[in-house]
C-alpha cells in the first residue's frame, strides 16, 4: 500500500490496499526493525512505570506497556531514535491532515507513555465534526520515522481484518481511521479506548465474556474472506508483517505443520544459529513436526498472533470503537501480528507470560471448545515466542527456556 490512506468514506470498515507480494511489504520493515532492535530498551524522556493492576503482565515481555488510565496509550509506543517534538509542533502538522481526512478539528494532543517501537499520542478533538455529526472526544495516534510506514501499514492491515471478524463478537478491535505521512512522520490514527474493568464490574464475568468474544471472532473469521488477498482454506496471510520488532514471514501454505515449521520456527532458529546459539535438538524437532502435531489440521482461523496480556483488556464502561457508533462491548484486542492459523496459538500465547485471568479461558471454552490434545500443543506453539524473545534479548534467559521446551518435547540433549 502506498502512503495510503484510508479515505473518510471507509471509516466504518476501512479498506486497506494490499501490496502485490508479501516479501515486498516486509522488505522495508525488515530493514527498519534492525535499527529498532538496537534501540529497543531506550526510554522516552519523562516516561514512568505503569501502575500494575490485576491482569497486567510482568515486565519480562518485550512489549512492556505503561498503563495510561485514560485509554490505550499503552499500545506500542516508545523511542524511535529522536526526541519527541513539542506537542503543539506535532499538532500544527496533524490538525489540517485530520481535518482533510476525517473532518475533525484537533484541539491539542498529549504524548502518552508506552512500549518501545512507536511514539503515541492522545488527540483531543472538538466535539463537533465538520458537518459530519458528533465527533469523538479523543483519538489515539502512533507516529514514527517515515521508514516505519510499512510497520504501521501491516498493523493497520491486521487490525482491519480482525475488526471485520469481530463484528457482533463482543470484542472491539480499533479500526484504522487514517494512515499516511504527515509532516515527515508516519502516522496511524485509531479510536481511543478506555481500558480496564469499570467501576463495579464483576472481574470473572467480564473476563469470561472477553474470552467468549475471542471465540466468536475466531469462528466468524471462517465465514468469508476478510479483505483483499485473504484466502480461506489456507494458512498464512496476504502480506508479511512483524512480531514485535522481528519480521514475520507469511505467504500461503496448505499444510499447518509445514507452515508453522517453515514460517514460524525455522526463521527464529536460523537467527539463533547465526548468532552462535543453536538449540540442541531443534533440527530434529523441525524434521518431526508432523509427528508432534499428529496430523493436526486445524481450522484456518484469523488469529491475533501476539495475544499476551498487554494486547487485550476489558473495556471500562461503554465504548465507541468507530466514528459511526457501535454497540457496547466488553473487551478489546490490539497490536496484532495477524495471520490465518490454529486458534490455539492465541490461547497458548495468553498463558505464556501470565496476567490473563482463568475466567478468560473458561469463557472461551464454553463458547467454542478447543480440539482434543490442545494441552499438548501449548508448549510447541509458545516455543515460537520464546525463540523470538531469545533473539531480541540474548541475555534475558529466554534461550534457556526455549532449550528446556525443546528438551521437554523430546528432542533436547
Amino acid at each position: 500500500m502506498d502512503a495510503a490512506r484510508l479515505q473518510p468514506r471507509h471509516l466504518g470498515r476501512p479498506h486497506i490496499k494490499v501490496p502485490g507480494a508479501p516479501a515486498e511489504a516486509a522488505s522495508a520493515a525488515a530493514a527498519l526493525v534492525v535499527g529498532l532492535q538496537q534501540r529497543h530498551r531506550q526510554t522516552l524522556p519523562g516516561q514512568q512505570g505503569r501502575r500494575r493492576q490485576a491482569g497486567d503482565a510482568g515486565p519480562h515481555h518485550h512489549h512492556v506497556r505503561h498503563r495510561v488510565v485514560l485509554g490505550h496509550g499503552r499500545m506500542l509506543a516508545g523511542s524511535n531514535g529522536h526526541r519527541l517534538p513539542p506537542p503543539m509542533t506535532a499538532a500544527a502538522a496533524l490538525a489540517p491532515w485530520l481535518a482533510e481526512r476525517l473532518g475533525l478539528s484537533l484541539r491539542d494532543l498529549q504524548p502518552v507513555a508506552g512500549g518501545c517501537i512507536h511514539r503515541a499520542w492522545r488527540l483531543r478533538l472538538e466535539t463537533q465534526g465538520q458537518g459530519r455529526g458528533p465527533a469523538p472526544s479523543y483519538l489515539f495516534a502512533k507516529t514514527n520515522r517515515p521508514e516505519a510506514l510499512p510497520l504501521l501499514e501491516a498493523e493497520a492491515d491486521g487490525l482491519a481484518a480482525l475488526a471485520a471478524a469481530a463484528e457482533g463478537s463482543g470484542l472491539v478491535v480499533p479500526q484504522p481511521l487514517a494512515l499516511g505521512l504527515v509532516g515527515g512522520e508516519a502516522v496511524l490514527v485509531l479510536p481511543w479506548l478506555d481500558l480496564g474493568l469499570g467501576r463495579g464490574a464483576d472481574p470473572a464475568r467480564t473476563w469470561a465474556a472477553v474470552g467468549a468474544g475471542l471465540a466468536r471472532l475466531h469462528r466468524r473469521s471462517l465465514v468469508a474472506p476478510l479483505g483483499p488477498g485473504d484466502r480461506l482454506g489456507s494458512y498464512g496471510w496476504c502480506r508479511d508483517n512483524a512480531i514485535g520488532t522481528a519480521p514475520q514471514a507469511n505467504g500461503w501454505m496448505a499444510n499447518w505443520s509445514h507452515f508453522f515449521g517453515e514460517r514460524r520456527l525455522a526463521p527464529q532458529l536460523e537467527t539463533l544459529a547465526r548468532s552462535g546459539r543453536s538449540l540442541a535438538g531443534a533440527a530434529a524437532l523441525l524434521e518431526r513436526l508432523d509427528a508432534l502435531l499428529a496430523g493436526h489440521q486445524p481450522d484456518d482461523c484469523l488469529v491475533h498472533g501476539d495475544l499476551w496480556s498487554g494486547n487485550l483488556d476489558a473495556l471500562a464502561g461503554s465504548c465507541q470503537p468507530g466514528l459511526d457508533g457501535s454497540p457496547l462491548a466488553v473487551g478489546a484486542i490490539f497490536d496484532p501480528a495477524t495471520y490465518r492459523g490454529d486458534r490455539e496459538v492465541d490461547l497458548a500465547m495468553a498463558r505464556l507470560f501470565g496476567g490473563v485471568p482463568q475466567a478468560f479461558f473458561d469463557g472461551y471454552e464454553r463458547e467454542w471448545p478447543l480440539s482434543p490434545g490442545h494441552e499438548k500443543r501449548v508448549s510447541l506453539y509458545n516455543l515460537y515466542h520464546l525463540l523470538n524473545h531469545a533473539n531480541l534479548f540474548p541475555g534475558g534467559g529466554y534461550h534457556r527456556r526455549a532449550q528446556a521446551t525443546v528438551t521437554a518435547l523430546g528432542y533436547g540433549p
